[in-house]
């Protein structure tokens, strides 16, 4: 019972760190590989928070979404005046940046050995952190809902709409007198503050944060559970974060060596058929049965 609580716990801060992820990717269609730097951000933040000032789990996570809008608020006023892959390669200089900078602030960070050593209070001072996970696996659950229950209400939106323009048709927004930089800036500084709650969940319920909260490869592992699930719809991003995250910790206790080899024969059958066809495909077996 304990893994499984650990392992929900897992998806849903994977989930809420995808979904910031489609915000930038799906719905502005912002190609990034270093949004792991927004996750890390927050990560870093609330567990040196938690360490030095205090070990409130609530404030913490104010924290953390703080310094992932922050950041997203400050490197965006720089990266999104450039598009394409000049824009994608900018994202993962920015993370490096983040990465080297953690590893020589070991003061703070602990570098390559980590951030440790903090232990999180209880949640509105009634609700301990325990060894089941109980409490954690609620806790990010609720943070989930919350958030994801605000994007999609952003997404619907008029802003949200005239966002997806932009995607659809840069030139034609711009020339309809839509504020293109400001609207893109927005949206990227309140996907920087979903990801940094993600990154600040990850740090209180692992009491730990390493570097690879950091690393390009998050980045790539959340592009790819992006995918699975569909870009663009917001639910394809919890979609692809469970069905990904289920998949590495099947297949990796199956054989903990090959388990990629699994991940990269699904890629490949995303592919050849999209999530949004098999979405079709599933509903119209599903009407045909009724």
């Amino acid at each position: 019972m304990p893994d499984q609580l650990g392992l929900m716990t897992r998806i849903f801060i994977t989930a809420l760190f995808v979904l910031s992820l489609d915000l930038v990717v799906g719905i502005a269609g912002l190609a990034t590989l270093g949004h792991a730097a927004l996750f890390g951000m927050g990560a870093y933040a609330a567990g040196i928070f938690a360490l030095q000032v205090n070990p409130d789990p609530l404030i913490g996570l104010a924290v953390g979404i703080a310094a992932g809008a922050g950041l997203a608020f400050l490197s965006g006023a720089f990266l999104l005046r450039y598009q394409g892959f000049t824009f994608l390669m900018l994202t993962v200089a920015v993370s490096q940046i983040l990465l080297s900078l953690a590893q020589k602030a070991r003061t703070w960070t602990g570098g390559d050995d980590g951030l440790s050593g903090f232990v999180m209070g209880p949640i509105l001072g009634h609700f301990s952190f325990d060894l089941e996970g109980r409490v954690a696996s609620f806790y990010a659950l609720a943070v989930l809902v919350l958030l994801f229950y605000c994007a999609r209400r952003m997404v619907d939106s008029p802003f949200g709409l005239a966002v997806r323009g932009i995607h659809e048709n840069r030139a034609r927004m711009a020339a309809l007198g839509t504020p293109v930089f400001a609207r893109l800036w927005v949206l990227y500084t309140v996907a920087g503050a979903i990801a940094g709650a993600a990154g600040a969940l990850s740090a209180q319920t692992n009491a730990v944060v390493g570097m690879d909260s950091l690393s390009f490869a998050l980045s790539a592992e959340a592009l790819v559970m992006l995918i699975l699930g569909g870009a663009g719809r917001l639910i394809g991003a919890l979609v692809g974060a469970a069905v990904f995250t289920l998949l590495h910790h099947t297949a990796a206790s199956i054989n903990p060596y090959h388990w990629m080899f699994v991940v990269g024969a699904l890629l490949m059958m995303v592919v050849l058929v999209s999530p949004a066809k098999a979405w079709t495909w599933l509903r119209r077996r599903a009407g045909g049965k009724q």
